[in-house]
């Protein structure tokens, strides 16, 4: 039971500190729609979204009414895309995206993911067939995500789905160039990619899934960085068990939400995603966190560190809450999704180099960092190639969302607005990666895949 004191703390925590939930996020499995007739399987999917989630979006704000807890976002994650359409006698995805955006329009919710393909050992013809729609797929609708795993532990890394995706990525930011490239704002390229993520853009309901399933993300970097004001200057036993202390009533917060959609949808409940996840409000950052322990700027030397006690505390009081913790866990690190990153990022003490090492650390990776529009595609999948190692030899997921701002120099600053915010392009190496790229083929899996 909560005693009047620990009530009053998690109604400050939600009043002055930013604690929401940021996402209910439906899973639903799509396998049941595969149709030879594209036309058909189009309509079966969009039938059984709208029916599946219909009341979800009603049932999270009559959540938030109830219970005085703020949920951020509405979602759903369906099948990889790739999976259904197979047996589709069709040449062209785009129209899956299309049924995806009508069916997440008129469900109400934020955004859908899934318009993706797991090629990490090879490619199948509807692997191929989807990778080459998703710029069109992007600049084309509203609310779809995409995400493509490109390597894992276990397969090592597929370069010739690397290399492809680096061309995606600049095809998609000239189709949205309009928009400062927000076409790749929703595209994630993973190593590793979990089956039960809630979080965008990278969420898809795995092939290993329920029929359908409720997955929540709770987020707090404001709670966390108020705990540490009260153990200014203490040693780092203390500040990682007063993080410890704090994700454990973040995480009871988010699976008594989940719980409570659980119920009310009739729908089995999933995980609970304990990942501090930033907005560009102040008092909402990840980095402030980070320079709350002593460093100046975060980006400078102790920043790897202190990011990963961050990590490893949180999720050490989140599983004490909950018996059913997944996603991804951790802390993220998107630039332009947090305020204190934006800071960081335009004093020059945070660069790509610097992101890359702290990835090695904590959750997901590069992600929503802009860089000039005239990046060439093989330097963007260099970089993706880069992270995906990490991911690969580390056992752990990793990702690009990165943003080749059309026209943007070194510098100038991305304007996404709403939860995406904004962020200076960053400087990219200006040495050529191309004969590494070109190459193709696969980096075999590392030792540590042979544990069977």
């Amino acid at each position: 039971m909560l005693n009047q004191n620990e009530i009053l703390q998690t109604i400050q925590m939600i009043d002055q500190q930013h604690l929401d939930i940021r996402t209910i996020t439906m899973g639903i499995s799509l396998l049941s729609c595969a149709d030879a007739d594209p036309k058909r399987a189009c309509q079966k999917i969009y039938d059984k979204i709208t029916r599946y989630a219909e009341k979800l979006v009603s049932t999270g704000e009559n959540i938030e009414r109830e219970f005085g807890i703020p949920i951020v976002n509405k979602r759903i994650s369906v099948t990889p895309i790739a999976l259904v359409a197979a047996a589709s006698d069709t040449e062209d995805y785009v129209p899956f995206a299309v049924a995806l955006d009508n069916a997440a329009k008129t469900c109400g919710v934020n955004f859908i993911g899934g318009f993706s393909a797991l090629v990490q050992k090879g490619m199948t013809d509807a692997d191929r067939k989807l990778i080459a729609a998703i710029p069109e797929a992007l600049a084309t609708t509203d609310m779809v995500c995409s995400s493509v795993n490109v390597g894992s532990t276990k397969a090592g890394i597929n370069m010739d789905a690397v290399a492809q995706m680096g061309q995606v990525i600049k095809k998609a930011a000239d189709l949205t160039a309009d928009r400062g490239g927000f076409g790749c704002a929703k595209l994630v390229v993973f190593c590793n990619a979990v089956e039960d993520n809630p979080f965008m853009a990278g969420a898809f309901h795995g092939a290993g899934e329920p029929e359908r399933v409720i997955n929540v993300g709770v987020s707090g970097p404001g709670v966390v960085h108020h705990a540490l004001q009260s153990v200014n200057g203490q040693p780092f036993d203390v500040v990682a068990e007063t993080i410890k202390k704090t994700a454990f009533r973040i995480t009871r917060m988010g699976q008594l939400v989940a719980q409570e959609a659980s119920r009310r949808l009739d729908t089995p409940f999933g995980i609970v995603d304990l990942s501090l996840a930033p907005t560009p409000a102040k008092g909402d950052s990840v980095a402030r966190i980070l320079e709350e322990m002593g460093l100046e700027v975060c980006g400078t030397h102790g920043t790897t560190a202190a990011l990963a006690l961050l990590n490893d505390a949180v999720k050490k009081g989140g599983v004490m809450a909950s018996s059913s913790v997944g996603g991804l866990s951790g802390a993220f690190i998107p630039v332009s999704e947090d305020e204190g990153m934006i800071a960081a990022a335009r004093s020059g003490a945070l660069t790509i180099d610097k992101l890359e090492a702290m990835t090695c650390v904590c959750s997901v990776g590069l992600d929503m960092i802009a860089v000039p529009g005239d990046t060439t595609a093989e330097t963007l999948s260099a970089i993706i190639a880069d992270e995906a190692a990490i991911g690969m030899v580390n056992s752990k997921t990793t990702a690009v969302r990165i943003i080749p701002v059309p026209g943007a120099k070194v510098g100038d600053m991305m304007e996404m607005g709403g939860l995406l915010g904004s962020a200076p392009v960053q400087e990219v190496h200006p040495f050529s990666s191309a004969d590494f790229i070109h190459r193709g083929g696969r980096i075999p899996a590392p030792m540590q895949s042979l544990k069977n």
